[in-house]
């Protein structure tokens, strides 16, 4: 604290008189070597910035904590990695929401659980809502994808992201591919797609809705892989997009 005040230009018999602490143990605390402790700590500090920068800024004080202790087998405890990087104000990224189970309150099983290999067509399909800045203005693309051929088999544009979005995208997949009855939707709790208007089209057409249970992330990346080399012309009277390489 004295240290911080001088810093910042009082006088250093001023902050001691006012902090109750003689000049004399303040000055010999000043020429005081640095500990051991403190010196690992530094160390530390440092590892775990250049851990969070190789990261691009996302890795939060439980990836950092498994950084050291499981790749570089440097024995120290999550508790010591969190108060270090409060510290040093090094933040990671939040990470994702989590699904709050109620007690007595039913709701759909994720039918999946991680497992994305399918050996056959319009086995699984993953669909997910993801954003797009345009020069209109922030649009949103529903996509439905195939598990076995992860090619996008599906997809719808708009404004908003409602029900009546991914319900379009579910409608294109199905015309193209004309699933049988009994192939499974994976997708997560998003509003959209526990809506009545979702799953009346899935029980219409024969198929089995599955809802991702925990870490939504998990299964995620299969669409937004696929996304992201797409090009989004938007024309704000369609409810469609013109593909361009």
């Amino acid at each position: 604290m004295i240290d911080r005040l001088v810093d910042a230009g009082a006088p250093v018999g001023v902050c001691c008189r006012l902090l109750g602490v003689s000049r004399q143990g303040y000055y010999r605390y000043r020429k005081r070597p640095t500990s051991s402790t403190q010196l690992r700590r530094l160390w530390l500090t440092g590892l775990i910035r250049e851990i969070h920068i190789a990261s691009r800024g996302t890795y939060g004080y439980r990836r950092i904590h498994a950084e050291l202790t499981i790749g570089m087998e440097i024995p120290c405890s999550s508790r010591l990695v969190s108060v270090l990087m409060t510290k040093a104000g090094i933040v990671g990224l939040p990470g994702p929401t989590r699904v709050k189970r109620l007690k007595g309150v039913a709701t759909a099983d994720d039918l999946v659980n991680r497992k994305f290999h399918r050996l056959n067509l319009n086995e699984l399909w993953v669909t997910d809502i993801t954003e797009h800045p345009t020069r209109e203005g922030k649009v949103f693309c529903a996509a439905v994808l195939d598990a076995c051929s992860r090619k996008i088999v599906g997809w719808a544009i708009d404004s908003k992201q409602d029900s009546t979005l991914v319900v379009d995208a579910l409608d294109m997949a199905i015309r193209a591919r004309t699933p049988a009855p009994g192939g499974i939707v994976h997708a997560d709790h998003g509003v959209q797609f526990r809506s009545r208007q979702f799953i009346n089209a899935l029980k219409y057409h024969g198929l089995v809705g599955s809802w991702a249970r925990g870490l939504v992330g998990s299964w995620a990346p299969w669409v937004e892989w696929v996304l992201p080399g797409i090009t989004l012309r938007w024309d704000p009277s369609l409810r469609s997009s013109k593909r361009m390489s």
